[in-house]
């Protein structure tokens, strides 16, 4: 043994194997339960196996390491001995609980199997030790339901069914009026089910029970579900699931037993308040997944008040023990508190905030650790999600009520299935998900809806976690409503009946549902926003701009953080008004002369528009990109447009026809634009420097601070870029002795050809700047079309033949390793050079804190993306540190 890896980590009796730092090898759930185990608190003896041993059977062909049976068999042992019980003793029954557990929380995504160790035998004897044999039959029908849905692939719904007709033929409506002789019946019905499905007997050897589970939970890990809410949420590096086997305790034991889960704080709100559910008689399953309607944890202090005493105890010493908001799974067996899992609590963007400015107030962390910790780049996405334009304007349309189970509002068409959710969200439809009640195959569409309904589930069902986690807008346990799937409909308490593509809202905050589509307004920001994000901006060196090609887009951004314009694209500005027309005649024209009257035109539209940037942005750096697109991206190219142009412009249609044939290119992305164009025309380069120069000096003149950077577009030599600059200059001189006045100026490059980065020794010493447009980099580096690749990218990402869509998540390995060439070559030619990032890149996280382990000073992306930008910058700065 001694030369064995270790797979097996115990827990359990105020000792462990393992600590909170292990998360890697004993997931999350398994890391938790050593530590909770270490510093005394109430935890159920068992032992993790690791995410290692997962792996190998993931990646061996579906078998054990050598060495896991003896130490499985070993970890068994240790919790006989604790308890003095023996699994399959039907004299002293022990009981063990089957969990997953990866290192990142996928809630509901992977397997569970409770009651494991029951047969025919020990049922008879857990009834005579307990002297109570609804319970007995109770859990063994758990059991069976448990292990042939997750082990046998036979489908909870046949269970379901037959309690259901149990309940019919008794006259009742909830499981706890079924008596012993019932769950007896019950059983004996389950194992007809097994067999009928399997065609084989129910197992009744609890080591092989064991065994088995124990599989079952490794290959969850690569189920169809698991998988899904993996790449959704972008997690990857990950081993595998841990598996935790713990001995039972049982909240089923009667009105002196209970389950519940809990939040220290409120996770929709953050407010410091125990918040949570709990039921009496009842198992953990019937919490989470929805399946009875649970009760508010504060009137715990009432049936259980010696247990939610403690229970408040152990709250805070989580909290302070973590410096983490804690989800709490607990259960009361006889007025005795046992926890099951604490894990860091899953919620909304609002509540992080709060929570993280509340914890340092409070004394229970510190600044950097919140910053690090308590806020996740998503959730500053989800505080500029729309609410309601007006709340109480739709009094009179509300179809019913239920929990407010995840804050915001949400407007889109309904469905009743995944499947359609993620259809048509893929034709750009907005839709809202509408279930009976949610389930780990449902995460595709969960996250595909703008937001989710169900009639049955709690605030801590799987639809409410979820959804709070992604900052989805949801309506959880709206009772009210009955919905036919079979029909496509839903009926509200008054007869109204809501079909499949009809439009309806719901808010989230209030839990009312409306017919009809509700008009959405900006969320707004509040005080914890501005707080935190001024610690952030204390730990972070690199800085933040935005990608604004208007006054309105930069005021927005300058809200957000921003810190100037790391990107505005002047093409944008062609396609307003009238301007198209100035821009066609430029492309019709037959000679120089022609060309540069048509773009006279266009000078005073474009001057007005950097006027009103720099006034929005005074002070602050704005780099501004000259002409990038091609051509012929600015003309019509359906007959009926075509016709158009030509009556406007008053030339033949042929001549329109004839010009949009020439500009025709096989592969626009590779072809005449950039600072081609301004090559082969350069009155175009003129006119766009002409307009922002004599912007800046006009504002300098009237004593604003202007900081232009014109950046030239698509290079891949240094001759192109120094044919650009020397138009920009002589143009910049003109206007500055036609003013009478001067403005300093940056003229720097877009590093976005390959080339282009290999060459940066060459380039650096004629730029004032390099900024790495790193959607175009991508697009060449991998050959793929950005607007083709869409149509083979989800399968890439699903076969795992690509971690991540790289327009997406910066490919750090290949186009990052051209960033990184590009920088280093540029500033050893240049030292000092300027260096940032203008493509969307800039705005998500691990992309962002490769920017600045690559050492720039800024990224830029999108006005929405700053504050995300923002945190991931100060994050990259502090892990760094750590």
């Amino acid at each position: 043994m001694a030369n064995t890896t270790q797979f097996v980590y115990g827990f359990g009796g105020g000792a462990a194997d393992g600590s909170k730092e292990m998360k890697s090898l004993l997931g999350g759930k398994g890391a938790n339960l050593a530590e909770m185990s270490t510093i005394g608190l109430p935890v159920p003896p068992g032992f993790t196996v690791t995410t290692e041993a997962c792996n190998y059977y993931s990646q061996r062909g579906h078998v054990w390491p050598d060495g896991l049976e003896a130490q499985v068999a070993d970890g068994l042992k240790n919790i006989e001995a604790t308890l003095g019980r023996q699994l399959g003793d039907p004299d002293r029954p022990l009981l063990v609980s089957v969990r997953s557990g990866a290192a990142q929380s996928m809630p509901g995504m992977m397997d569970t199997v409770l009651n494991l160790g029951l047969n025919d035998d020990v049922v008879e004897g857990l009834a005579r030790e307990s002297g109570n044999e609804r319970f007995a039959y109770d859990a063994y029908r758990r059991f069976i339901d448990m292990f042939s849905a997750v082990v046998m692939d036979v489908h909870h719904d046949h269970f379901e069914h037959a309690l259901e007709e149990m309940k019919m033929r008794k006259g009742v409506t909830e499981d706890l009026s079924l008596d012993a002789g019932d769950l007896r019946r019950l059983v004996e019905t389950f194992k007809e089910i097994y067999r009928e499905h399997t065609k084989s007997a129910f197992p009744t050897v609890p080591k092989e029970q064991l065994r088995h589970a124990i599989n079952a939970v490794f290959g969850s890990w690569d189920s169809a579900r698991a998988v899904k809410y993996r790449q959704i949420n972008r997690i990857t590096g990950l081993l595998g699931t841990a598996v935790n086997v713990q001995a039972m305790v049982y909240g089923n034991m009667g009105p002196s037993s209970g389950t519940g889960v809990c939040f220290t704080r409120n996770p929709s709100t953050g407010e410091r308040l125990l918040y949570g559910e709990f039921l009496v008689n009842a198992q953990g399953e019937d919490v989470v997944a929805g399946i009875r309607t649970p009760e508010p944890i504060a009137e715990m202090a009432d049936t259980f008040p010696g247990p939610y005493r403690e229970l408040l105890d152990v709250t805070q010493t989580l909290e302070q023990h973590y410096q983490n908001m804690q989800d709490i799974e607990f259960t009361v067996q006889d007025q005795k508190l046992y926890i099951l899992q604490t894990r860091n609590g899953k919620r909304t963007g609002k509540a992080a905030l709060k929570t993280a400015v509340d914890m340092v107030a409070e004394g229970l962390t510190d600044r950097a650790t919140a910053v690090m910790n308590l806020v996740e780049p998503g959730h500053l996405d989800q505080l500029l999600h729309p609410g309601f334009k007006d709340d109480t304007g739709y009094s009179d349309r509300v179809l019913a009520s239920g929990l407010p189970a995840s804050p915001g509002a949400a407007v889109g068409r309904v469905v009743f299935s995944a499947d359609e959710a993620e259809a048509w969200k893929a034709t750009g439809e907005k839709v809202l998900l509408v279930r009976i009640e949610t389930s780990p195959e449902d995460v595709g569409g969960m996250d595909a809806a703008e937001g989710i309904l169900t009639s049955r589930g709690g605030m801590t069902s799987h639809a409410a976690v979820v959804a709070r986690g992604w900052g989805k807008p949801c309506v959880a346990g709206c009772g009210s409503i009955a919905i036919d799937y079979k029909a496509q409909q839903f009926t509200s308490p008054d007869g109204q009946t809501v079909k499949k593509g009809d439009w309806l809202s719901i808010n989230g905050s209030s839990g009312e549902v409306i017919l009809g589509a509700e008009e959405l307004v900006p969320a707004e920001l509040s005080d914890e926003f501005a707080t935190f994000m001024d610690w952030a901006d204390e730990f972070r060196t690199i800085g933040v701009r935005t990608n604004a090609d208007a006054p309105d887009d930069a005021s927005q951004a300058v809200s957000f953080g921003a810190e100037g314009i790391g990107l505005c694209r002047t093409e944008h500005m062609f396609f307003e008004g009238h301007r198209i027309q100035s821009v066609r005649k430029m492309i019709l024209a037959a000679s120089e002369e022609d060309r540069r009257a048509a773009l006279a035109e266009l000078l005073p539209y474009q001057k007005a528009d950097f006027l009103g940037i720099f006034r929005a942005m005074p002070g602050m750096p704005i780099t501004i990109r000259l002409l990038d697109p091609p051509l012929h991206e600015f003309l019509p190219h359906d007959a009926s447009g075509m016709q158009e142009m030509a009556d406007l412009m008053g030339v033949p249609l042929k001549t329109v026809q004839t010009k949009v044939a020439d500009l025709d290119e096989f592969n626009p992305m590779l072809g005449h634009r950039g600072c081609r164009l301004g090559v082969t025309f350069p009155e175009i380069t003129t006119m766009q420097a002409r307009a922002i120069i004599e912007a800046a000096v006009e504002l300098h003149m009237e004593g604003v601070d202007v900081l232009p950077e014109i950046m030239v577009p698509l290079i891949g030599t240094v001759e192109e870029f120094v044919n650009q600059k020397a138009l920009i200059c002589q143009t910049a001189d003109a206007v500055f002795a036609e003013k009478g006045g001067t403005v300093d100026y940056l003229v720097g490059t877009m590093i976005e050809v390959p080339r282009a980065a290999l060459t940066a020794d060459d380039i650096a010493p004629e730029a004032d700047f390099f900024s790495f447009g790193t959607n175009d980099l991508t697009q060449m580096c991998f050959g793929y079309s950005r607007d083709d690749a869409g149509k083979f990218l989800p399968s890439y990402v699903e076969r795992k033949i690509l971690p991540d869509d790289p327009f997406q998540v910066l490919d750090q390995r290949g186009v990052g390793q051209l960033v990184r060439i590009g920088t280093e070559r540029g500033r050893e030619a240049k030292p000092g050079l300027k260096v940032g990032i203008c493509g969307e890149h800039g705005g998500e996280p691990s992309s962002v804190a490769f920017c600045y382990a690559v050492g720039m000073d800024y990224v830029s992306c999108s006005p929405f993306r700053v504050p995300i930008a923002r945190l991931a910058a100060a994050q990259a700065e502090l892990a760094a540190q750590a």
